[in-house]
C-alpha cells in the first residue's frame, strides 16, 4: 500500500486512496443506482472518487501529526473495514441512531453478526493495512516545517475541492440537494461525523435530573374492577407481514381465532429500538422526542406507578432502553430465569413463566405487565423460532442475507411472525384465565419495521425522513376480555385510521382509567371520538 519511508502527507494520502478504493463499495453502488452514467457525463462521475479522496485527505491532514498519524490511521482502518462490511452486506449506513444501537447492543446480539465474510473484511481491509501503516517509517521533520507543510497541503486540497465544485457545479448542486442520503454511505467520513455528534449529545445528557410526570395520577372512582393489561413490545415486526392485515400468507392462524382488533396504519416513532422503545412510552411524541428529553423525564410506566398500578417489565431482548428503570424489571435472556431455552436461544414464551404467581400477588390492584420480545430480531431470522414453526421453506440459514434468495429471507422472517402469533395466543390464554377477577386486555405494538432486501436494503435504522415504509409501519393488535369496557364495533370501524406510537402513552392511561392532567383523550386509540389523526410520512 505504501513505501517503507514516507512523509505524513504521503501516508495520509495513500490511506485516503485506500479508503476510497476498498471501503466505499456501498457508496459507489448507491451512486450508480441513483444516476445513469452516460458518455457525456463520464468525467463528472470520475470526479466523485477524486473529490472523496481529497475530502478524506483534508480531514486526515488536520488530525494527523508525527505522534498521532499511526494510531489514528490504524484505528480508522480497523473501524472502516467493519463499516464497509455492514454497508456492503446490508446496505445500511452508520448514522447517529445506528451508532447508539451499536453501543447498546449486547454481546449475544453482536456474536450473531459474526461471519467468515466479516472476518475477511476485518483481516484484509483492517488488520493487514493497519499493520503496514504501523510498520512504515515516517520521516520526522521539524515542528515548524511540519506545520507549514500542513497549511500548504490544506490549501492545495481546498483549491482542488473548489475547482472540482466549480467545474461541475450543476452536478454537485443536484448531488448534495436532491440525493442527500448518498453522502451517508461515505466511509469513513460519515461515521466519524456520527460518532462526534453522538459523543457531543451524550456529554450534554450527563448529570440528568429526572423531571416528574403525572404525579397527580389517580385511579378513576368509577373503576371498581381492577385491570390486568399485558403490553407486548414486538421487535422488527412488519405490519404488512401479518395476515390479520391482509398479508397473503397465513402468519396469524391462532390470532384469527381470537376476537382481536388489528390496526393496519400505525407508524413507529423511529427505525431503531434504541429510539422507538423509549419514544413510544413517553408523552413527547415523535416530533418532540430527543434522547436527552426522554432520559430526563418520567414515562407512562412512572405515571401508572404514581396511580398505584403494579408495573412489571420482563425482557427477552437487549434491555428496556431505560424505560423500566423505576419499575420492577426481570431479564429472560438466560436459562437461569427463562425455562424455555434451547440450543439456539431463550424463547419469548418463557417470559410467561411465573406470571400467574405475580398476578395472584397483586390481585386486588391494577396490573400492567410489559413483555419485550426477541421477536423478529435480524439478521438471523431463522434463529427466532423453534424448528416446529418452520412452516415456510426453504429458509435463509445465515446472517449473510445478501447471500440468500429474497424468498428464503422472507420465509425465515414469516416463520418468526408465526411464532409471535403463537406467543400472543399464549398471552391471551393467560389473560382469559384471569378474566373473572380483572378487566383483562392485551396490547401488542411493534417497535419498528424491517427491510427484507427491497431495493437492496436490509434490516432497519435508515433515518426516518428517508426510511422505506417497511421500516416504519408497525403492527398494533388489541384483545379485550369480556369484562373490559370498550366499544369493539367502533374500534373495528377505525382499524384503517392513521395512528402512531404517539398514541400509546394516552391509550395505556385510558385503558387503566387513570385521571391525570398529562392524559390526552384525543390521542387515546380506545376512548377518543372522533379519532385524532396523526401525520403520515
Amino acid at each position: 500500500m505504501i513505501s517503507r519511508r514516507v512523509t505524513i502527507p504521503q501516508l495520509t494520502m495513500w490511506a485516503s486512496f485506500f479508503f476510497v478504493i476498498f471501503d466505499n463499495f456501498a457508496f459507489f453502488r448507491n451512486v450508480l443506482r441513483t444516476y445513469t452514467i452516460t458518455s457525456a457525463h463520464l468525467v463528472q462521475f470520475l470526479s466523485i472518487p477524486i473529490l472523496l479522496s481529497i475530502l478524506i485527505a483534508f480531514l486526515l491532514n488536520i488530525v494527523c501529526s508525527r505522534y498521532t498519524v499511526k494510531p489514528i490511521l490504524a484505528i480508522l482502518l480497523l473501524i472502516s473495514s467493519l463499516a464497509a462490511y455492514f454497508m456492503d452486506t446490508y446496505n445500511v449506513f452508520i448514522g447517529t441512531h445506528m451508532m447508539q444501537n451499536i453501543l447498546e447492543t449486547n454481546a449475544n446480539e453482536s456474536l450473531e453478526l459474526l461471519s467468515p465474510k466479516l472476518l475477511f473484511y476485518f483481516l484484509f481491509l483492517g488488520i493487514l493495512p493497519a499493520f503496514l501503516v504501523w510498520k512504515t517509517e515516517v520521516i520526522q521533520r521539524p515542528f515548524k516545517q511540519e506545520i507549514m507543510s500542513k497549511l500548504k497541503i490544506a490549501g492545495i486540497l481546498l483549491i482542488c475541492t473548489v475547482v472540482i465544485f466549480l467545474a461541475f457545479s450543476r452536478f454537485y448542486t443536484s448531488f448534495l440537494r436532491e440525493h442527500k442520503p448518498l453522502r451517508y454511505y461515505s466511509n469513513p467520513i460519515y461515521y466519524i461525523y456520527s460518532a462526534g455528534k453522538y459523543i457531543h449529545e451524550s456529554f450534554k445528557e450527563k448529570n440528568t435530573v429526572i423531571v416528574p410526570l403525572g404525579r397527580d395520577a389517580v385511579n378513576s372512582p368509577s373503576d371498581t374492577v381492577p385491570e390486568l393489561i399485558i403490553m407486548v413490545v414486538g421487535e422488527a415486526a412488519r405490519s404488512d407481514h401479518f395476515s390479520l392485515n391482509g398479508y397473503h400468507r397465513e402468519t396469524n392462524p391462532l390470532l384469527k381465532q381470537e376476537d382481536v382488533i388489528s390496526f393496519s396504519n400505525v407508524l413507529s416513532c423511529a427505525t431503531t429500538t434504541a429510539i422507538s422503545v423509549p419514544c413510544m412510552f413517553s408523552n413527547l411524541g415523535r416530533s418532540g422526542y430527543t434522547d436527552k428529553k426522554a432520559k430526563s423525564s418520567e414515562n407512562v410506566l412512572d405515571v401508572l406507578s404514581h396511580a398505584g398500578v403494579s408495573v412489571l417489565w420482563r425482557d427477552n431482548n437487549s434491555d428496556s432502553k431505560d424505560v423500566a428503570l423505576r419499575v420492577d424489571y426481570e431479564e429472560f435472556k438466560k436459562p437461569e430465569t427463562n425455562p424455555e431455552c434451547d440450543d439456539i436461544e431463550c424463547r419469548d414464551v418463557g417470559m410467561l413463566d411465573g406470571l400467574q404467581r405475580y398476578i395472584d400477588t397483586y390481585k386486588e390492584k391494577d396490573i400492567l405487565i410489559v413483555l419485550h420480545q426477541m421477536g423478529n430480531h435480524g439478521p438471523a431470522y431463522y434463529k427466532r423460532y423453534p424448528k416446529s414453526f418452520e412452516k415456510f421453506v426453504p429458509v435463509c440459514q445465515t446472517n449473510e442475507l445478501s447471500d440468500c434468495a429474497r424468498e428464503d429471507i422472507v420465509n425465515a422472517y414469516d416463520n418468526a411472525i408465526l411464532y409471535t402469533d403463537y406467543f400472543l395466543s399464549r398471552v391471551i390464554n393467560l389473560l382469559k384465565q384471569n378474566s373473572n377477577n380483572f378487566e383483562t386486555a392485551m396490547v401488542y405494538f411493534g417497535d419498528h419495521g424491517e427491510s427484507l432486501g427491497e431495493n437492496g436494503i436490509y434490516l432497519h435504522g435508515v433515518p426516518y425522513d428517508i426510511a422505506p415504509r417497511a421500516q416504519i409501519e408497525i403492527p398494533a393488535i388489541f384483545w379485550f376480555g369480556e369484562r373490559f369496557k370498550v366499544d369493539r364495533d367502533r374500534l373495528r370501524r377505525n382499524i384503517d385510521n392513521d395512528y402512531s406510537q404517539d398514541n400509546l402513552f394516552h391509550t395505556l392511561l385510558g385503558m387503566m382509567e387513570i385521571k391525570t392532567a398529562v392524559y390526552n383523550r384525543d390521542l387515546d386509540i380506545i376512548n377518543s371520538d372522533p379519532v385524532q389523526k396523526v401525520s403520515i410520512k
